[in-house]
């Protein structure tokens, strides 16, 4: 994406595609000559940590905003759950059972995207992870809406790609967790959580951290499955210890359909910043 913004100054494109055709000397073949800003190995450097950071941050908000993308919903949820026609795949019988929350989060974000779309497709726009299971399910929504939506991937050890119904031009890949985290709340206007494991609990449980600690807005916080969430956490329980407020239940709702989500959405109430934490 070149920078059209008009300078008097020689342009970097200019000067990188310059650089390409120097002689081939002994100094030009030098890694200490080439440029900076076009030198892979000098932008991976430890030292260059706080660049890429920075990079990461930028990019995607760059691209964004030039597809004007204003606010989002946010669907995390377990890669492992499987399309309800590939159940049987499943590697346990829970997985199998649980492949009704894939056709949920399709019909959710098919719903949202149809509201989207009524705005411009600015507005309410779906993002998730980019990967399988329900991440791929809130994107093949959207296309079933005739839709855009987002994917936010991340370079793992083993063999990762972005699911099929991504839209192309929204979609991006992460080396930080860090900010990819901040990329899926910064536009958020609801927060859906689906079943899934470790990562969708470290993304539920900082998400609601922000919002306890007044950090962000109370947006629609909704947990898709009750008693997948209530077998999983004893909300009850961290209530009673006093580790936290029991105000700080009614952060969240517990939903099992996408139709109750969008009701629990049109009428959740205001969505300011908590002046205070409860309870201390």
């Amino acid at each position: 994406m070149k920078d059209d913004h008009r300078s008097p100054f020689r342009d970097a494109y200019t000067d990188r595609k310059a650089a390409e055709g120097l002689p081939d000397t002994p100094q030009t073949r030098s890694p200490a000559y080439g440029l900076a800003f076009a030198d892979d190995e000098f932008l991976c450097r430890e030292e260059l940590r706080p660049v890429r950071l920075q990079l990461e941050l930028l990019k995607p908000e760059m691209m964004m905003n030039v597809q004007g993308i204003e606010s989002t919903i946010v669907l995390f949820g377990g890669a492992r759950i499987p399309d309800p026609e590939n159940k049987g795949e499943a590697r346990t019988q829970t997985l199998a059972d649980l492949s009704s929350f894939y056709d949920e989060a399709r019909e959710f974000s098919r719903l949202m995207t149809l509201r989207s779309m009524e705005t411009g497709g600015t507005e309410n726009v779906i993002v998730t992870g980019g990967g399988p299971g329900v991440m791929e399910a809130g994107n093949r929504g959207a296309v079933d809406a005739g839709g855009h939506s987002i994917g936010l991937n991340i370079v793992l050890p083993f063999e990762q790609a972005p699911n099929a119904y991504v839209t192309p031009d929204l979609c991006f890949n992460f080396h930080y967790f860090a900010i990819r985290k901040m990329h899926f709340l910064m536009r958020a206007r609801a927060i859906c959580v689906f079943p899934g494991g470790f990562g969708t609990l470290d993304e539920l449980f900082e998400s609601l951290t922000l919002i306890q600690t007044g950090r962000m807005e109370r947006v629609p916080f909704l947990l898709f499955g009750k008693a997948f969430w209530e077998k999983i956490i004893n909300w009850d329980a961290l209530s009673d210890a006093g580790t936290i407020s029991a105000d700080d239940l009614d952060l969240f709702r517990f939903v099992d359909s996408a139709q109750e989500a969008i009701e629990v959405i049109n009428t959740w109430g205001p969505t300011g910043k908590r002046g205070e934490v409860p309870g201390r």
